[in-house]
C-alpha cells in the first residue's frame, strides 16, 4: 500500500506538471530533471511555476492530514481537524494582520516570519479550544464551539482585508480562500526545512500515541508523561497546520478525510502505519485537488478548499453515518 501511495504522489505530480494552458510532455520534465538543454520557455514553465507548486501540494497536504490526525488522536474525535476546530482560522487570521501591518508600510515578509505569525495564531486558537474542552465535556458541543470560533476568525479576516487600501493586501482574498499559487523555490525549502523535521518528531511519537488510543489512565501506568505528551502532540499540530496556513492558505477537509482513508486502505489505526500514510495520501490528495482546481474552469482557478471539500465532504459524511449505524448495531 506504501509503494501504491508513493507511485499515485509521482504519477500526480507528473500530471500536475504537464496539466495546464500550456500542455507539456512527461519527457520533457524528466529532461528538466535530469538538466537537459530544452526549450527555454517550456523549461521556465516546468522548474519556475509548475515544479515547486506541485511540490508544495504534496508537502503541505501531506503535513495537514498528518495534523488532522494528531487532532483526531488528541481529542479521540473522528472529524476534529485544524479546520473544524477552528485552528486554521486562527492561523489565518494572524498572518492576515501580520501582512496587512508589514505591507502598509512597504515592509517584505519572509516566509519564516509568515510561519511564525501563522504558529502564534494556530496555538492561540488551539489554547482556546483547550480551555473550553475543560468546560465542554460534551465533544459535539466542541466542535461546535470550535466551528463557530472558526466562522468569528474569518469573518475577522474577510473585514480585514476587505477594508485593505493596499492593491497587494486587497489580493489576499485569493489566498484567504486557499491556494498553492504563486509559490517559489525559496517558499518551498522553508516548508521543507519547518514540515520535515516535525514529521520526524511525530513518528516518535507514534509509540506513545498507540498507547494513548486506550485511555489516558493506561497511558499513565504504561509509563507516558502524558501532560508533556499532550503538549508535543499539541505543538506539532499546530506547527504543521501553521506552515499550510502560511503558504496555502486555509484548506479544509483534508486534514479530516484523508486519515479515515488511510486508515481504511491500511486496514490498520496503528500511527506507527498511519503517520506515514496520511502523509503520502495527503500529498496525493492535494496534488490531485491541485490539478482539477487549476484546469477545470480554465483560464480561472478555484478555490483548493472548493475541490478538497467536494472530495472530502462525502467520506465525512460516510463515517459519521458508519459510527452512527455501528452504534445502533
Amino acid at each position: 500500500m506504501f509503494v501504491f501511495l508513493a507511485g499515485a504522489v509521482l504519477a500526480l505530480a507528473v500530471w500536475n506538471i504537464c496539466s495546464g494552458s500550456v500542455a507539456v510532455a512527461p519527457e520533457d520534465v524528466f529532461r528538466t530533471l535530469a538538466g537537459k538543454e530544452m526549450d527555454v520557455t517550456v523549461r521556465r514553465i516546468i522548474w519556475d511555476l509548475r515544479l515547486p507548486r506541485a511540490a508544495a501540494a504534496a508537502i503541505l497536504g501531506g503535513a495537514l492530514s498528518v495534523s488532522g490526525f494528531l487532532l483526531q488522536t488528541f481529542f479521540a474525535n473522528p472529524i476534529a481537524s485544524p479546520f473544524v476546530l477552528g485552528i486554521s482560522s486562527g492561523a489565518e487570521l494572524a498572518v492576515s494582520f501580520l501582512m496587512i501591518a508589514c505591507l502598509g508600510r512597504g515592509t517584505a515578509v519572509s516566509s519564516l516570519t509568515m510561519i511564525s505569525g501563522a504558529f502564534a495564531g494556530a496555538l492561540a486558537a488551539t489554547g482556546l479550544v483547550l480551555l473550553l474542552s475543560g468546560r465542554v465535556k460534551n465533544m459535539a458541543s466542541l466542535v461546535i464551539c470550535g466551528v463557530m470560533m472558526g466562522y468569528i476568525c474569518s469573518a475577522v479576516t474577510d473585514l480585514a482585508v476587505t477594508f485593505a487600501d493596499d492593491a497587494d493586501i486587497v489580493n489576499l482574498k485569493s489566498w484567504s480562500m486557499g491556494s498553492f499559487s504563486g509559490i517559489s523555490w525559496e517558499n518551498v525549502k522553508v516548508m521543507a526545512a519547518v514540515v520535515f523535521p516535525a514529521l520526524i518528531l511525530v513518528f516518535f511519537l507514534s509509540k506513545p500515541m498507540s498507547v494513548y488510543r486506550l485511555g489516558e489512565v493506561y497511558a499513565e501506568t504504561a509509563g507516558v508523561n502524558v501532560r508533556r505528551f499532550r503538549t508535543e502532540l499539541i505543538l506539532l499540530s499546530s506547527l504543521l497546520s501553521a506552515c499550510v496556513v502560511a503558504f496555502a492558505g486555509p484548506v479544509s477537509f483534508v486534514g479530516i478525510a484523508v486519515p479515515h482513508l488511510i486508515k481504511r486502505l491500511l486496514r490498520s489505526a496503528e500511527p506507527a502505519a498511519v503517520i506515514p500514510g496520511c502523509f503520502l495520501g495527503g500529498a496525493a490528495f492535494c496534488l490531485l485537488c491541485d490539478r482539477i482546481a487549476r484546469t477545470l474552469f480554465a483560464p480561472a482557478e478555484v478555490s483548493i478548499s472548493s475541490v478538497t471539500a467536494v472530495f472530502g465532504a462525502p467520506v465525512v459524511i460516510a463515517v459519521m453515518a458508519g459510527r452512527r449505524k455501528g452504534r445502533e448495531m
